[in-house]
This record gives C-alpha cells, structure tokens and sequence, in this order.
C-alpha cells in the first residue's frame, strides 16, 4: 500500500487548527499546580461574596411577596466551602515556595 501522509494547510503550519491554550497568559501557562487551584479557590470565595450580597438584596427586598427562586444561601454556602477547601490546600504549598 502506499504512504498516508497528513498535508498541512498551504504546507506550512500545523495540520489541525489553533486551540484556546495558544492564547493563555504567560502567569497562566507556566503557573504551578497549587497556583491553579488559589485561582480556582479565590474564584469560588468571590462567587460566594456575590451570593451573600445577593442573599441580603433578597431579604431587604420591597414588596415581601415576591420571593425569588434561586437558593443564596446554599450557593453561599457550597461556594464557601468549596473555596476554602481549595485555599486551604494551596496556600501552605505556595508559602512554602
């Protein structure tokens, strides 16, 4: 049989297209585990602040019947634990250096 060969585009390039890791910032792209997940962790508490401001705009509303249906208090909660679950874990690995 003959040779299968993969043509790039124009002979030039790579065969497939460009992904979005071409694009990640250089802070992103060589970050350590443990930074990742202090990203992850601090997006996860600031979730959790805007579901506690969220909660207190539900309770100081104006018209008391109209309740709402979204569950502050659990997203709260879940994004809190969540959070400091994973700041807990990569704070002590990123003092340590």
């Amino acid at each position: 049989m003959g040779s299968h060969r993969i043509h790039c585009r124009g002979g030039t390039g790579p065969p497939y297209p460009r992904t979005m890791n071409s694009f990640q910032p250089d802070f992103l792209l060589f970050a350590s585990d443990a930074e990742r997940l202090a990203l992850w962790g601090a997006l996860f508490v600031l979730l959790a602040g805007i579901a506690s401001l969220m909660e207190r705009r539900r309770m100081k509303r104006a018209q008391i019947h109209r309740v709402g249906w979204v569950p502050w208090t659990g997203l709260f909660v879940g994004f809190a634990v969540i959070g400091g679950g994973m700041l807990a874990v990569a704070v002590p690995v990123l003092l340590q250096g």
